[in-house]
C-alpha cells in the first residue's frame, strides 16, 4: 500500500466546448426550416460551430505525505479546483490515475454537500454519514461542531435559510472536525470574516499536527505562507513549480526575479580596487551550506570571499539587505571585535563572515548588496544585489496568529508584564 495521502499520475481534465462561428437564425428562418430544424436551433444555437477540447488540468503528478499542508496557488482558471473535485470524486479524469488514502473532508463550494430543506444538526449527521461514520461517533464531534460554528441559535434551521456566512461556517466545522485523514478547503473560506477566517487556519494548523493531510486553495498569500510548508503553483492546467512555500509564492509574485543565494565571479569581472577583489558571495545556514532560503527564527550567515592582491592592503566591507521594495532594511559594517580589521593583510585569499541573527527579518524576499573598501573608507566598490534569498516564517514566534505582519523587520523583543495594584 502507498505511503501517500495523495498520489496523483498524469492526471487531466478534458472539457469540450463549442465555438459559435454561425450567425443566430431569425423567426422565419426557424419556422421555414420546419419543426425539426427549429428545435435543433432553438437548442444549439451554434449550430456549424466546432467543438474544441479545453484542457482544465494536462499531465498533473504529485505524491503528498501525510501531515503535510500544501497550498495550491495560481491565477484564476489554472484548474485549482478542478484539482480539488477530482481529489474529493466529484468529477473524473479524462486521463490518469488519482488516488487519495483514508475519508476525504472537503469544502469546495458554498452549500456542497448540505440538503437545503434539512436542518444544520439533520446536516450534521448527514455529511457523517457519507464520510462513513458512525452516529456515535458523530454524536461525540456534534457540541465542538456547533460551538466551532457558532450557529446554535440557527441549529434546527433548515440551512437554505442561513446566510452565505453562516453556510461556509457551519461546512467547514463539519468537514474539519469528522476526523477527515484528507481536508481540502478551496477559496470559500474568503466568505466568512477575518475572526472566522483565524479560526479555519488554526483549526487547519491543528489538523495537520494530528498526522493528517491538508491542501489549501487560496488567493491569499500570507495564509498560504503561514499556514503550509510546501506550494503547488498551476499555470495553464500545468504544475508551474512545486516546492517549499516561500519559494514557490516569491516565484508566483515575482515571476521574473529569481534567486541567487550565492555568486561567483569570473576573474575578468570580480568587483573589487588595486587592493582586494571579491571571487564570491554565498547565503549560509547555521550547517555552513548554501541555501536560497532560511527561517527565520534561526541564524544565517553571508560569506563574502576574496583575494589580496597587494601585500599590506586593508579591507572592509558593509552588507546592505534589501527588501523586494528595494528599500534599505538595515546595513551592517565590519568593526573593531572583527580580528583583521584595521590590519594589513597578506598576499592570499580570505572569507568574511557576517552573521545574521535569527528573529530579525519578516518573511519575505531580501536581496544583499557588498560594499567594499580599504583603509579609512578609501578605493570603495559596490557589488550591487550580490545575492538573492527568501526567509521563511518557520511559526516559532507566531502562536495562534495567522495574519500578516507589517515591514521588512520582526525583531524578537523583550516584554515584561507586571500587576499594577
Amino acid at each position: 500500500m502507498s505511503s501517500y495521502s495523495v498520489s496523483l499520475k498524469g492526471i487531466g481534465k478534458r472539457y469540450a466546448i463549442g465555438t459559435r462561428n454561425a450567425r443566430y437564425e431569425t423567426l422565419r428562418d426557424t419556422l421555414a426550416a420546419g419543426a425539426k430544424g427549429m428545435v435543433r436551433r432553438l437548442v444549439r444555437p451554434h449550430v456549424g460551430g466546432e467543438v474544441q477540447d479545453f484542457w482544465a488540468l494536462r499531465n498533473v503528478s504529485l505524491d503528498i505525505q501525510p501531515g503535510e499542508v500544501v497550498g495550491v496557488i495560481g491565477a484564476n482558471g489554472a484548474g485549482k479546483s478542478t484539482l480539488l473535485k477530482i481529489l474529493s470524486q466529484i468529477t473524473k479524469p479524462s486521463e490518469g490515475r488519482a488516488v487519495v488514502t483514508g475519508r476525504v473532508g472537503s469544502l469546495l463550494e458554498v452549500g456542497t454537500g448540505f440538503h437545503p430543506e434539512l436542518s444544520g444538526r439533520e446536516n450534521i449527521y448527514l455529511n457523517g454519514a457519507i464520510l462513513g461514520m458512525k452516529r456515535a461517533d458523530i454524536q461525540k464531534k456534534f457540541d465542538e461542531i456547533v460551538d466551532f460554528a457558532g450557529i446554535e441559535l440557527f441549529l434546527d434551521t433548515p440551512v437554505k435559510r442561513y446566510s452565505s456566512g453562516m453556510f461556509v461556517r457551519l461546512a467547514f466545522s463539519v468537514a474539519a472536525y469528522l476526523e477527515p485523514d484528507v481536508l481540502m478547503v478551496d477559496e470559500v473560506l474568503a466568505v466568512g470574516d477575518s475572526a472566522f477566517q483565524k479560526k479555519c487556519l488554526g483549526r487547519m494548523d491543528e489538523v495537520s499536527q494530528h498526522g493528517r493531510t491538508v491542501l489549501f486553495v487560496s488567493h491569499n498569500m500570507t495564509s498560504i505562507r503561514s499556514l503550509c510548508q510546501r506550494a503547488i503553483w498551476l499555470e495553464g492546467g500545468y504544475v508551474k513549480a512545486d516546492g517549499e512555500v516561500t519559494s514557490v509564492v516569491s516565484q508566483y509574485l515575482n515571476p521574473e526575479e529569481s534567486l541567487a543565494s550565492q555568486t561567483t565571479w569570473p576573474v575578468s569581472n570580480r568587483p573589487g580596487n588595486k587592493f582586494f577583489e571579491i571571487t564570491s558571495v554565498c547565503v549560509k545556514d547555521t550547517s555552513g551550506d548554501q541555501v536560497s532560503a532560511v527561517n527565520i527564527s534561526e541564524d544565517f550567515s553571508v560569506d563574502i570571499e576574496y583575494e589580496v592582491t597587494q601585500e599590506g592592503s586593508h579591507a572592509g566591507f558593509s552588507l546592505v539587505m534589501f527588501d523586494s521594495d528595494g528599500t534599505v532594511v538595515f546595513s551592517s559594517l565590519s568593526n573593531t571585535e572583527e580580528l583583521y580589521y584595521n590590519r594589513p593583510l597578506q598576499l592570499g585569499r580570505y572569507i568574511s563572515t557576517c552573521r545574521v541573527y535569527g528573529n530579525l527579518l519578516n518573511s519575505g524576499r531580501f536581496s544583499g548588496t557588498i560594499i567594499g573598501f580599504a583603509s579609512n573608507f578609501s578605493e570603495g566598490f559596490r557589488a550591487e544585489r550580490a545575492i538573492t534569498f527568501e526567509a521563511n516564517d518557520d511559526g516559532v514566534l507566531r502562536g495562534d496568529y495567522f495574519q500578516g505582519y507589517d515591514g521588512p523587520i520582526r525583531p524578537k523583543l523583550e516584554w515584561k508584564t507586571k500587576l499594577l495594584n
